[in-house]
């Protein structure tokens, strides 16, 4: 009898499998909307699909007098200020990441201070970086940055670190495995910085849509909106991913290994 360790399910049954939880929360969720309306045709906790998409619908349509669509608008400038802190702090943890991890001296002045930075949780220091730059964008791409790069530094510091010296002459190995693996599991907390930053001082966005239509506890907007970020975070991440495969075929072992 197999271990359950050395299962492995692959193709078609590891798709199932994840699709299950999914299909599990989905029919759960209808089950609990049906029950509320049921007893309460006008309950606004748990809107059903029919509201949801009546909502989305709404949100998409472009408005006469601003002549946007909320949702449109939204999305491009969530998107906009996610793209601009990500591409800076990737660019400052190449440099950084790789200086700390090529060279020990640079690591023994400057790792012990990206370490202390790297704990300090970057929604304290929110209202000094109002203080600072403002409520404009410059705040909020800021927040990502800091949020972000002293962790991507730190990890890549310690894989660089790590290399064998015979092998640092091989160009591969300072190729994408190390600082897009980083880049990708900083996308969760960059988006929950950019939301965060939004709802307190923005006029658009999608977290500041999300916290305008609460007072209204319009759940068939907000839930449709949360869904729509983890989408848009899910799509970046399958990018990175492919771009990674593409790129750097040798960093990613053949399907079947």
């Amino acid at each position: 009898m197999r271990r359950l360790l050395n299962v492995r399910p692959r193709g078609g049954l590891s798709v199932l499998l994840g699709l299950l939880p999914l299909l599990a929360v989905a029919l759960v969720y209808l089950m609990a909307s049906q029950a509320r309306h049921a007893e309460n045709p006008r309950d606004k906790l748990l809107p059903t699909p029919t509201a949801m998409v009546e909502a989305v619908q709404l949100m998409a349509k472009v408005d006469p007098l601003t002549g946007d669509a909320p949702l449109v608008v939204d999305t491009v400038a969530s998107l906009k200020r996610i793209g601009v802190a990500l591409v800076i702090a990737t660019g400052t943890t190449l440099v950084l990441g790789l200086g700390l991890g090529l060279l020990p001296l640079l690591r023994a002045k400057f790792g012990p201070l990206v370490a202390a930075i790297a704990v300090v949780p970057p929604i304290a220091v929110l209202p000094i970086l109002f203080i600072v730059f403002g409520l404009g964008e410059t705040a909020k791409i800021a927040l990502i940055v800091i949020g972000v790069t002293p962790v991507m530094v730190r990890d890549l510091a310690a894989h660089v670190a790590a290399i064998p010296e015979e092998q640092l002459v091989k160009a591969q190995t300072l190729g994408s495995s190390t600082w897009q693996l980083a880049l990708r599991l900083s996308l969760c907390p960059a988006w929950v910085y950019l939301i965060s930053a939004e709802a307190i001082a923005a006029d658009v966005g999608l977290g500041y849509r999300i916290f305008l239509v609460r007072r209204y506890m319009s759940m068939d907007i907000i839930l449709p909106y949360v869904l729509w970020i983890s989408i848009l975070a899910v799509a970046m991440d399958v990018a990175l991913k492919l771009v990674s495969r593409r790129a750097y075929p040798w960093a990613h072992p053949a399907k079947g290994r």
